[in-house]
Formats: C-alpha cells, sequence, structure tokens
C-alpha cells in the first residue's frame, strides 16, 4: 500500500527533527567526552617531561630539577589540569588551535589532517570492501543454506575470525614481496612520500591500498557474514515472504524488496563503530605495514604523554562516533520500515 504525499511530508518532518535532536545531543556529547579523555590521559603517573627525562637518562643525560621546571612551565604543565584542558578547548573553539605536540614541537593540527585523510580514504576502501563481499555471499548462504557453497563460505569465515590481523598481514606482505615482486609497507612508494598531490601519486596510492585493505576487511567481512546469514534465515520463514512469494514476484525482487531490507540492520550498523575502530583499533597491522596512519602516532603520543596530541586523536575518534551513530540511525530509519521517528 502505497503511503500519500501528507504521510510522506510527516515523516520527512519528523526525520528533520530528529536529525536536529541528535545534532544538537552531540555538542553536550563532544565536551563531556573531551574532558573524560582529557582527565584519562593525564591518570598515570608522571607527565610528558617525567617520560623525556626518563628517555634521556636511558642515554645517561642527567635533568637537574630547575630544568625539569622550566620545561613544566615552558609547555603549561605546572598550572592544574582543569585550567589546562579550558585553555585547549578555548584554543579549539576559538581558533582551530588543537595545542602543540610536545614530543614533535609541530602544531597538533599540522600532524594529524594528513594521517586523518589517509585514515578515512583507508576505512571509507576497507567498508566498501567488507560490504561488497559479505552482503552477497550472507545472503546466498542464506538462500542455499547447507549447500557446499555454504559449507564453504562457512569455512572461509571461522578462518577469517581466527587468522590474527598481524600474522595475515606478514602472510600477505611475504607473497606479495616475493611471488608478485611488489613494494610492500606503507601507501606510498620511496619517490612518492614527501610530493605534492597529483594523478600519479592516487595511482600509486591505489596500487599500495589493497593490502591493508584486505587484510582489515578480512574480520569484519568473516563477521559480518554470519550475522547476514543469521538474519536472512531469521526472515525467508515468516508468513510475509510466503505472501509475497505467493503472488507471484520473482525469487530476486522478493529478496531484495522484503527480507534483505531487514536484514540490512546490522550492516547499517557497522558504520558507528567501524570508523574509528579502524582509527584506535588496528595499531598493530598499521605498524607492521608501516602505515602513515593515525593508529602509530596515537599509540607514540599515549607512550610519550603527549596529552594534546593524543587528546585530539582521541577527540576526533568520538566525535567519528557520534557522526557514524547518526549516519546509521537515519539510514536504519529509510531502509527498516518497522523503525520509526516519534
Amino acid at each position: 500500500m502505497r503511503s500519500c504525499p501528507g504521510q510522506r511530508s510527516t515523516r520527512d518532518i519528523a526525520m528533520l527533527v530528529f536529525i536536529g535532536k541528535r545534532l544538537l545531543w552531540m555538542i553536550p556529547s563532544l565536551f563531556a567526552i573531551s574532558f573524560l579523555a582529557f582527565v584519562l590521559i593525564q591518570l598515570p603517573p608522571g607527565d610528558y617531561v617525567t617520560t623525556y627525562i626518563a628517555t634521556l637518562a636511558s642515554s645517561n643525560e642527567v635533568v637537574d630539577q630547575n630544568t625539569a621546571t622550566q620545561l613544566r612551565e615552558r609547555f603549561g604543565l605546572d598550572q592544574p589540569m582543569l585550567i589546562q584542558y579550558l585553555k585547549w578547548m578555548w584554543g579549539i573553539l576559538s581558533r582551530g588551535d588543537f595545542g602543540i605536540s610536545f614530543e614533535w614541537q609541530q602544531p597538533v593540527s599540522g600532524l594529524i589532517w594528513e594521517r586523518m585523510a589517509l585514515t578515512l580514504i583507508l576505512a571509507l576502501a576497507a567498508l566498501i570492501a567488507t560490504w561488497a563481499i559479505a552482503l552477497p555471499i550472507g545472503v546466498y548462504s542464506a538462500v542455499k543454506k547447507y549447500s557446499i557453497g555454504d559449507y564453504f563460505f562457512t569455512a572461509f569465515t571461522f578462518l577469517g575470525l581466527a587468522i590474527p590481523s598481524f600474522l595475515l598481514a606478514l602472510v600477505l606482505m611475504y607473497v606479495a614481496a616475493v611471488e608478485f615482486g611488489q613494494d610492500v609497507g606503507g601507501l606510498f612508494s620511496s619517490e612518492f612520500e614527501t610530493a605534492p598531490w597529483s594523478i600519479a601519486k592516487m595511482l600509486d596510492l591505489l596500487s599500495h591500498l589493497w593490502l591493508p585493505v584486505v587484510i582489515l576487511a578480512v574480520s569484519s567481512t568473516a563477521s559480518l557474514i554470519r550475522v547476514m546469514r543469521a538474519n536472512m534465515l531469521d526472515e525467508l520463514p515468516k508468513p510475509y515472504v510466503t505472501t509475497a512469494r505467493a503472488k507471484g514476484l520473482s525469487e530476486f525482487r522478493l529478496l531484495v524488496k522484503y527480507p534483505l531490507r531487514i536484514a540490512l540492520n546490522p550492516f547499517i550498523s557497522t558504520i558507528a563503530w567501524l570508523l574509528p575502530n579502524l582509527i584506535s583499533g588496528s595499531v598493530v597491522v598499521a605498524i607492521v605495514l608501516n602505515l602513515p596512519t593515525a593508529a602509530p602516532l596515537l599509540l607514540q603520543a599515549l607512550m610519550a604523554q603527549d596529552m594534546y596530541l593524543a587528546g585530539a586523536f582521541v577527540l576526533l575518534i568520538c566525535a567519528l562516533t557520534l557522526i557514524g551513530s547518526l549516519i546509521s540511525d537515519i539510514l536504519l530509519a529509510l531502509v527498516d520500515p518497522r523503525i520509526r521517528l516519534e
């Protein structure tokens, strides 16, 4: 039964109100998360100066107390934590200034934006690859359950879930380097690492992108195939599917129009966690492949207690989580007719 224009207009208004409310709630959420992140980063004993002095001590260099005090005054670490947080947030809100990295002695914004751009490219490529593989395989396994193909893909998913990502990275690096003679490690060839962006650099990026995309997509693809298969198996026996089939709908149209829309929920929900997870959860893979992404720099900042650099990364990860949740909710409302916005 088709919806009338009045119903569509009411639903559009409800959607806009829903989006507006979510955007308004994101503002205090970001402030609360940023404060908690700033506090948690400073919870370990000591500070950046303590870590810096320990590093010098390992090289038999001694730093006296006066020098340490001067360093803390220089970095603003002698002030109360609340004052440090308020100054940091004021710089972000008024000037877009995330502060100066203690370890790199450079503006934080200059350090993170290029790495965040490469990280987002990698995350989107892995997301597209995951969906392109998991969606058709999950549907096929449900429709052809207990067939040879279903058993084969079930074995593939178990292997994908069981193999550690770093081990898969090492194996694929060996195969790519030894069997195909391809340059592995990093996202660019040596001549393009510091070169300005151009078509040639973009093509070089694409030639190196397949390896980390495959590695990052394997485990998430394997889990989504199982979820998709289970959801489709739940929907296929339901009366509305039997009724649609009795009305003469072709099998492909029936699957796409009815059970597939309901079973897509877990795919859409992955947007909320996939982007931040690829930034913070792929540290080992990024280190093994020597990727110039956000994860290794975030780990280094946390180990050095470089609070402004680490805090900026954590704040961006939280922002991506909130944005991903909003996109997921909107897409779920559009795809799943059972979801209401009221």
